[in-house]
């Protein structure tokens, strides 16, 4: 981008401040700003602004009073079904996993990619290994590939693809892997003004995986799934590696209820415990953050004692990619975080105190109340859901591990071997994806 393009655009969005110290940059500085400036679309800023000029923005939503979901268990019967379902559109080639990686491992004290850090009880494997050894085994399994799109951030985008790289893709075939980056927005202080945190530098953050629509439109992944014949995309995040990736009895029960957008939700550990929940507002749903919530809701009961609101969301989704197609080109809701930005003040860079700036995101479950069908499938926590999260506590690599060793374990003794307490324990998902398959091992412990 040109100067004089630059200053007509700035200009468009009231945002002229960002050149104001244009003279003083070095050339490098200079063509960095450009680039920065080329990424700003002018009504995009206004829909930020008209946030910030809300009474009441998306974050602070008005206490609900929604219905709790159906939300289905699968057994016997109904679990063979789906599960047979399922598989037919693995064999066909119908299947994609999608997996939202954007972050970096700061708050677990690592420097890289979330994605790279060591989490292989024994191995140390990363945690990429553990996402694409699963895809790798069931695409073996059945004979047909799975192609994994994977949303990167500017921020590690070359680290994370580097990782691949100097793991061999983990066994995968290069081409049947397709990184993209997620957009950045600019922050902005109450008044509307867009934050410089350093000289000729506009400070960017990402826009949250509700903008990975965006960017798969953007990327072309969209249509790279359409061209392979994708019609279900398995959605999940990095940092849990116990997620079943591209589980036949999730995408079987997805397809046979024709739904659009299916949510996996596990029982809540707590009244209070910090995760979304699906409510029915008339004939649609729509995603309930746990800050909107009552403690009336919190605690209500049925009949039978239960949580009324009982299943919270670990963002394990299924969507029709038809769905995801007719939601990208669609201006998705914005939400509000009032933060810490460090701030060029025109001679020196400022390091806040308190908040004093705000980022923008966008949350993928606010497409929710647009399908048309929706579905919500039980599963039980301790088997599919440990993230990495915290360096310490829970949520951290330390219950993460013994999660994982404790899921293997069960496997064991489901074929009549238990596992001494303490016995180092670490499953290649190529090796073995399930109980099943390791029983027809001929297992021994420490042999493999």
């Amino acid at each position: 981008m040109e100067y004089a393009k630059a200053e007509k655009l700035l200009k468009a969005c009231g945002q002229e401040h960002l050149l104001s110290g244009w003279s003083e940059l070095s050339k490098k500085a200079k063509d960095a700003l450009l680039a920065q400036i080329a990424t700003i679309d002018p009504e995009e800023i206004e829909r930020c602004r008209a946030a910030l000029c809300a009474s009441a923005p998306a974050a602070a939503a008005v206490k609900s009073s929604g219905a709790a979901p159906k939300v289905a268990t699968l057994k016997g019967v109904a679990l063979a079904k789906a599960v047979a379902a399922g598989e037919r559109e693995l064999k066909a080639g119908r299947v994609a996993a999608l997996l939202v990686a954007g972050g970096q491992g700061s708050r677990l004290g690592y420097d890289g990619p979330k994605g790279c850090y060591p989490i292989g009880p024994i191995s140390d494997a990363p945690l990429f290994h553990f996402h694409a050894r699963k895809i790798l085994a069931r695409s073996r399994r059945y004979g047909a590939t799975i192609p994994w799109y994977v949303m990167t951030s500017e921020a590690n985008n070359a680290e994370t693809v580097a990782c691949f790289e100097r793991h061999g893709y983990f066994g995968l075939d290069p081409k049947s892997v397709f990184f993209f980056t997620q957009g950045m927005w600019p922050g902005m202080t109450k008044d509307g003004k867009i934050i410089l945190d350093a000289p000729g530098h506009v400070f960017m953050s990402p826009d949250g995986h509700g903008g990975l629509l965006a960017a798969l439109k953007r990327s072309g992944a969209l249509d790279d799934m359409k061209r392979r014949g994708v019609r279900s995309v398995f959605f999940f995040q990095v940092d849990n590696p116990l997620v079943e990736v591209a589980d036949p009895a999730f995408i079987g029960y997805h397809v046979m209820q024709k739904s659009e957008y299916s949510l996996k939700l596990c029982a809540k550990r707590d009244p209070y415990e910090k995760v979304g929940m699906p409510m029915r507002f008339g004939k649609s749903f729509r995603m309930v953050e746990y800050t909107e919530m009552t403690d009336e809701q919190c605690n209500r009961r049925t009949s039978d004692g239960e949580l009324y609101f009982k299943y919270g969301s670990p963002a394990i989704h299924v969507f029709d990619r038809a769905f995801l197609a007719r939601e990208a080109s669609k201006a998705m809701p914005l939400h509000l975080a009032f933060k810490k930005i460090p701030v060029f003040d025109g001679k020196k860079v400022v390091k806040p105190a308190e908040p004093n700036g705000y980022k923008f995101e966008k949350f993928i479950f606010d497409i929710l109340p647009n399908a048309k069908r929706a579905a919500f499938l039980a599963f039980d926590q301790k088997d599919e859901f440990s993230p990495v999260k915290n360096a310490e506590g829970g949520d951290s690599p330390a219950t993460c591990k013994a999660d994982m060793q404790a899921k293997w374990s069960r496997w064991f003794a489901a074929s009549g071997i238990n596992v001494p307490q303490g016995f180092p324990l670490e499953i290649d998902p190529v090796y073995a994806l399930d109980a099943a398959e390791l029983a027809k091992r001929g297992i021994r412990l420490g042999a493999e």
